[in-house]
């Protein structure tokens, strides 16, 4: 078990520092709002998880944001082949 755990925490690390590099040649993009008003309320679930009705109702506004907000950046690019 012990074994198994390790060999996890340095897969991990190895990820975590692919993604270091990759993100360095990158330039880096704002959040817009809308994703961070998304972002806000997947949280929000979390915290107010405990009523399910809140916490469902909560996370699939969330969702619903966060795919209004990929269809927004999706229309300011132009769709070439």
């Amino acid at each position: 078990m012990t074994i198994y755990i390790i060999v996890l925490l340095v897969v991990l690390a190895l990820i975590a520092v692919f993604i270091f590099i990759q993100n360095r040649q990158r330039k880096t993009r704002q959040i817009s709002p809308l994703a961070g008003l998304a972002f806000a309320f997947v949280l929000s679930s979390l915290v107010f998880g405990e009523d399910r009705l809140i916490g469902y109702g909560l996370m699939g506004f969330g969702l619903l944001l966060a795919l209004l907000d990929m269809v927004n950046r999706g229309r300011g690019k132009s769709n070439h082949i």
